[in-house]
C-alpha cells in the first residue's frame, strides 16, 4: 500500500486537518504499516490493530497532550506512539535502547500514564481528572481498557470511586468478544444516537429542572421520573451496571466505523459526568478471521497477540525465517507437562492461572484437566485467596503466575496463605529478566519480596529436572505455602519419563568440589553458568566450588557452617535484586557467624533495568558466566566483606 498521509502525521494536530475520508485513508494506512513494520521487528500485534480507528478518532476529537489518554495495559498503543511523533523511531520498538513497547511518561508528553499490568488505567485517570480540578483546569481525560483488563476488581474500585466523585472523565469500553448479535449492535447504535443527541440530553436535564421546581410533591416526581429512567435503560441498554456506579452509559457502538466513533465521542466529550462508552472491535482486525462463528478467530487474536521477529510476507509470519526450536524445552513448557504429570497422579490437586494460560504454558492442562483448571481472569490477588481457600478443604492448589504479576496479589500472600500456614503452591514463570517486555515485566523482586514472608519457602531450580522435584516436594510440604521461581529460559535439562525425589528441606547440592579458595553460591540456572565460570578459572589456577543453593529459603546453614573456615571467597549469583536477596542473606548469615573472608555479590542492579533481550541484559549486568569470572578473579586477593 502506498502510504500518502501517514508520512505526513508528525502529531495529531496534523490529523485534525482531514477531513472524514483522508482520516479513514489514514487509518488503513496506519493499520497496513503496523502490519508490515511488527511481523518484521517484532511486538505486540493484535491489540493494536483492535484499537486503529479508535486511536485515530481520540486524538481527532480529543485536544491532546492538554486532554489526556490514559491507555490500559499499553500494548495496545502503537498506533498512538505513531500518531505522535514517533513513526521514524517505530521500527526501534521493544529492541534495546529503542522505543518501549508500553506506554512511557518520559517517552512522550502523549503519554499520560504508563502502564505493562493490567486495570490501571481507570484508576489513573480518575487521579488525573481529579488534579485537573484542584489545578483549576479543565483539560479532558479519557481512559481507554479492554473488555479482559475489567476482569480485574481494580477497574471496579476505579469505577466505584470515581462516580461517588462524580469525575468528569470518559471512559472507553474495548469489547473484542464476539457476544452480541448485528442485530443488537444496530439497536444499541440507534439508541446510542439518540441518547448522545444533544437535544435529547437537553430535555432530559430540563425536565429533570422542571420537576424540581414544583411546590408540591418534586422530590416524589423526581423519584418517579428516575425510576421510569432506569427502568427503561434496564430494559433496552445493557450498562445498567456502569449506571449504578456512577456513570452514564453509551453503546455498544462499531468500534472500526471511524465516522461514528468521531461522532459519538464528539457528542459525549464535553459531558461533565463520569462516561464510559462501550465500543464493539475485533482484536487483530486486518490480520485475523473477523467472522463471528469462526473459532479460528479466537485462535488467531492469540496467535498475532505477539509476534516473533521475521521477513515481512504480506502481513504473514514467513515460517522459514522463524529459529528452529530448541531441543530441550522452555521452563514454562516443562511446567505444563509436569502439572499434566501430578494431575495424572495426584487427584487432589488443581491449577489457577490469571488470564495467562498460555504464558504459563497450561495449555495441555487445561485441555486434559478442565474440571480441575481455574482461569480467574486479570485478578491474581483473587486467585491467590481462591487458591487459600480451596487448601483449607484439603485441596492442593498450584498457583501459576508471572513473578511481576504476583506482586500484585501480595497482602493476599501473606494475609491469607501464609498467616494461615495454608500448602498453597506459586510458580513464577518470568522470574529474572523478562526480555523486551522490559521493567514492568521483569520478575527481579520475587526473591526480596517473598524472603522476608514467615514461614513462606522460596526455591529455584536449576534445570528442568529439579522443577520437577521441587513441584512434588512442594506438593509433599503441607506446613505453609512454598514458592518455585523459574525465567523465560531453557530449562537446560529436562527428562520427560524422569523421577521425582523429594528434596530435604532447605538442602543444596554441590555440584563441583574444591579443598579452597572461592566457593560460588549460585540460584537458578546460573548454576550452569557459575560450573562453566569454574572450569575456565581452574584453567588459570584458580579453584572454585560450586553450589546449587535450590532453596533460598531455608538456607543450607549446615553447609554454610562448613565453609567458613574453609574458603577464602564467597561469590554469590541470582537473577534478581541485590537489596533484600539471597545475597544479602548470606552475607548477613556468614558476618554474624564469625566468618572473615571476603564476600561478592552478583545481582541485579538496584534500578528497574530497561527492555531488550534477556541474554544481552545478563551480560551487561554481569549476571552471567562472565560476570562470574571477573567477580571471582577480582576478588580472589580481597580481604573486605563487600555488601
Amino acid at each position: 500500500m502506498q502510504l500518502n498521509i501517514l508520512p505526513k502525521i508528525n502529531s495529531p494536530a496534523d490529523l485534525r486537518k482531514l477531513n472524514s475520508v483522508e482520516l479513514n485513508k489514514l487509518a488503513d494506512e496506519l493499520r497496513h504499516f503496523t502490519i508490515e513494520t511488527v511481523t518484521e521487528i517484532g511486538g505486540h500485534l493484535a491489540p493494536t490493530l483492535g484499537v486503529i480507528e479508535l486511536t485515530v478518532a481520540l486524538h481527532r476529537v480529543f485536544n491532546t497532550p492538554d486532554d489526556k489518554i490514559v491507555w490500559d495495559v499499553g500494548h495496545q498503543g502503537y498506533a498512538h506512539k505513531i500518531l505522535t511523533g514517533r513513526l521514524d523511531k517505530f521500527n526501534t520498538i521493544r529492541k534495546m535502547g529503542g522505543l518501549s513497547g508500553f506506554l512511557k511518561i518520559s517517552e512522550s508528553e502523549y503519554d499520560a500514564f504508563g502502564a505493562g499490568h493490567a486495570s490501571t488505567s481507570i484508576s489513573a485517570a480518575t487521579g488525573i481528572a481529579e488534579a485537573q480540578k484542584i489545578n483549576g483546569k479543565d483539560h479532558r481525560v479519557v481512559s481507554v481498557i479492554g473488555d479482559g483488563s475489567m476482569t480485574g476488581g481494580l477497574a471496579f474500585e476505579a469505577m466505584n470511586n470515581a462516580g461517588h466523585l462524580k469525575t468528569p472523565m470518559l471512559v472507553v469500553l474495548n469489547d473484542n468478544e464476539m457476544s452480541i448479535s448485528p442485530n443488537v449492535g444496530a439497536l444499541n447504535t440507534y439508541l446510542t444516537k439518540i441518547v448522545t443527541n444533544p437535544i435529547y440530553n437537553q430535555i432530559r436535564t430540563e425536565i429533570w429542572n422542571v420537576a424540581g421546581k414544583f411546590t408540591f410533591g418534586k422530590r416524589t416526581i423526581q423519584k418517579i421520573l428516575s425510576k421510569a429512567e432506569d427502568s427503561l435503560k434496564s430494559f433496552l441498554v445493557p450498562g445498567m451496571l456502569f449506571e449504578e456506579l456512577g456513570f452514564r452509559y453509551f453503546g455498544p457502538i462499531d468500534g472500526h466505523n471511524l465516522d461514528e466513533l468521531v461522532s459519538t465521542l464528539d457528542r459525549i466529550k464535553d459531558l461533565k459526568t463520569p462516561c464510559i462508552l462501550h465500543i464493539l472491535t475485533k482484536k487483530g482486525k486486518g490480520m485475523v478471521s473477523t467472522n463471528a462463528n469462526n473459532n479460528n478467530y479466537y485462535l488467531d487474536a492469540v496467535k498475532f497477540h505477539a509476534v516473533k521477529p521475521s521477513n515481512k510476507a504480506n502481513g504473514k509470519i514467513n515460517k522459514k525465517t522463524v529459529p528452529p526450536l530448541i531441543k530441550t524445552p522452555v521452563f514454562q513448557d516443562v511446567f505444563g507437562s509436569l502439572a499434566c504429570e501430578i494431575a495424572r497422579n495426584r487427584k487432589d490437586t488443581v491449577c489457577i492461572t490469571a488470564a495467562m494460560r498460555e504464558g504459563t504454558g497450561l495449555v495441555p492442562y487445561a485441555k486434559e484437566f478442565a474440571s480441575r483448571y481455574y482461569d480467574v481472569g486479570i485478578a491474581e490477588g483473587h486467585g491467590v485467596t481462591f487458591a487459600a481457600g480451596l487448601a483449607t478443604q484439603n485441596v492442593r492448589p498450584i498457583v501459576a503466575i508471572y513473578s511481576t504479576f504476583l506482586q500484585r496479589a501480595y497482602d493476599h500472600i501473606i494475609h491469607d496463605a501464609a498467616i494461615q500456614h495454608l500448602p498453597v503452591v506459586f510458580c513464577m514463570d518470568r522470574a529474572g529478566i523478562a526480555g523486551e517486555d522490559g521493567p514492568t515485566h521483569h520478575g527481579a523482586l520475587d526473591i526480596a519480596y517473598l524472603k522476608c514472608i514467615q514461614d513462606l519457602i522460596v526455591t529455584a531450580p536449576k534445570d528442568g529436572n529439579e522443577l520437577r522435584h521441587l513441584l512434588y516436594t512442594a506438593l509433599d510440604y503441607s506446613n505453609g505455602p512454598f514458592s518455585i521461581r523459574y525465567p523465560k529460559a531453557s530449562s537446560v535439562n529436562f527428562d520427560l519419563k524422569g523421577q521425582a525425589e523429594l528434596l530435604p528441606i532447605g538442602s543444596w547440592e554441590v555440584c563441583r568440589k574444591s579443598n579452597g579458595g572461592t566457593v560460588i553460591l549460585a540460584v537458578g540456572p546460573q548454576v550452569f553458568d557459575a560450573i562453566n565460570a569454574a572450569n575456565n578459572l581452574s584453567n588459570n589456577g584458580i579453584e572454585c566450588e560450586v553450589v546449587n543453593c535450590r532453596f533460598i529459603k531455608p538456607m543450607d546453614t549446615d553447609y554454610l557452617n562448613s565453609i567458613t573456615g574453609k574458603f577464602e571467597n564467597v561469590i554469590t549469583i541470582e537473577e534478581g535484586v541485590k537489596t533484600g536477596g539471597f545475597g544479602e542473606s548470606v552475607a548477613s548469615w556468614l558476618i554474624t557467624h564469625g566468618y572473615k573472608g571476603n564476600v561478592d555479590i552478583i545481582s541485579l542492579p538496584d534500578e528497574f533495568v530497561e527492555h531488550g533481550p534477556r541474554d544481552l541484559l545478563l551480560e551487561k549486568w554481569g549476571v552471567n558466566q562472565n560476570g562470574i569470572v571477573k567477580a571471582v578473579t577480582n576478588k580472589a586477593n580481597s580481604s573486605k566483606i563487600q555488601l
